[in-house]
This record gives C-alpha cells, sequence and structure tokens, in this order.
C-alpha cells in the first residue's frame, strides 16, 4: 500500500485545522501538522485538537520540526527539515518508539538521514511550490529516478516521499519513479472540492499500486 501524506497550510479559505479535517474525510490516514509561522502556544492548541481528530480516524500525526513538542501533544512522531535539528539528536531525545522522518534534496542528504536512524524520507521539491520558502534545487521525475536508482545499488531501503508541488497529474509518472508515495497540500486546497480531491488521489495511488502488483 503506497503512502498519501498530508501537509496542513493556511490559506485565505481554510484554518490548518479545516485543512486537516478534510484530509482526513477525504481518506488522508497521514497528516503532518505544519506551522512555519506561529508561535508554540497556538501550534500546541491546534495540535491537541488535531491529535484527536487523527485518533478518530485511525491516522498518524506527525508535528513538524518540534521535537520537544512530540510527547507533550502525544504525536505519533515529527518531521524535520534541512535546517532543524538533527535526525541522529531527535532520536536520541525521542528513542525508537516515535517515528522521525526528514528532508532530502540529494541521495547524499537520504544516506545521512538513513544512517541517522531516520524512518523515512520526504523527498523534493518535484517542481516549484509556493507553500514552502527557500526551495532546494527542482528535482523532477529524473532526480527521483537517480535518488531510487542509488540507494538500490547500495541497499538502503527506505520510504521514499515525493513532495513539492505534485498534482493529481502528476501522480502516474512520480510514482513510476519508485518512490513509496507523495506528500500534498496546495494541490488539494486549491480544489472547488478538497474532500473529493483527497478521495479522488488516494484511489489514483491505490490504482498505482495495483497496476505494479499485477504486472
Amino acid at each position: 500500500m503506497k503512502t498519501v501524506q498530508f501537509i496542513t497550510h493556511y490559506t485565505e479559505k481554510y484554518s490548518y485545522l479545516d485543512s486537516a479535517r478534510m484530509a482526513l474525510k477525504g481518506g488522508c490516514r497521514w497528516i503532518q501538522l505544519r506551522m512555519k509561522d506561529a508561535g508554540k502556544e497556538e501550534i500546541v492548541s491546534v495540535a491537541m485538537e488535531l491529535r484527536n481528530l487523527c485518533n478518530d480516524c485511525g491516522a498518524i500525526f506527525i508535528i513538524d520540526d518540534h521535537v520537544e513538542l512530540v510527547r507533550e501533544i502525544g504525536a505519533d512522531g515529527v518531521h524535520l527539515g534541512k535546517n532543524d535539528m538533527s535526525v541522529a539528536e531527535a532520536r536520541r531525545i525521542l528513542g525508537d518508539e516515535y517515528i522521525i522522518g526528514g528532508t532530502a534534496n540529494t541521495y547524499e542528504d537520504v544516506k545521512k538521514h538513513w544512517l541517522d536512524g531516520v524512518n523515512y524520507i520526504g523527498c523534493g521539491p518535484f517542481r516549484y511550490t509556493t507553500t514552502k520558502q527557500k526551495l532546494s534545487p527542482i528535482l523532477g521525475l529524473e532526480g527521483y529516478k537517480e535518488i531510487i536508482r542509488q540507494m538500490r545499488a547500495e541497499n538502503i531501503n527506505l520510504p521514499i516521499v515525493a513532495i513539492g508541488g505534485i498534482t493529481f497529474a502528476d501522480i502516474p509518472s512520480v510514482m513510476q519513479t519508485g518512490v513509496t508515495g507523495i506528500a500534498l497540500s496546495g494541490t488539494v486546497l486549491r480544489a472547488d472540492n478538497p474532500v473529493e480531491e483527497m478521495r479522488r488521489i488516494l484511489t489514483a495511488i491505490n490504482q498505482t499500486d495495483n497496476h505494479r502488483t499485477n504486472k
């Protein structure tokens, strides 16, 4: 089964909680709470409510950046960007019972995270995206293929989740690169009906999974 991760985003139309609620209603079972410009008090307030929503749906709940909040809010784990705490330090603090994800843009990033004990990689950006500042170099399809090739050559077996400006139309070609899943935000929230768009995305991912299985 392939992974679809939803990353919360704030728009003129939707709050962070609104975005997560719609993703969950659409069937997504992996939510990452990302509130880059918010203060700790606001993050904790939203996180506590989102923790309950994820519990009700049986969804995995990951918080972005804030290792120190994982236990406090009862998250399942943390996702660390390239400028955040190191995976090795987070693993030392949290132990083995929590999920730790790391952002990667190159094979070297992937290998370092793997050595440090990461559980999965958020790899990107696939293309330019307006939901993230200070973008790393764009990977595109060939970038993913090359990273997967190098991982296989060195027997590095880690879930690789493609991220960064991915739309519904990109799903078949992105999944064919060998990645394990995709992470989305803007393409869901820009849809006329975000709940239905999430359902459509999950169906498309499952179809690529079934196609591989039936080959």
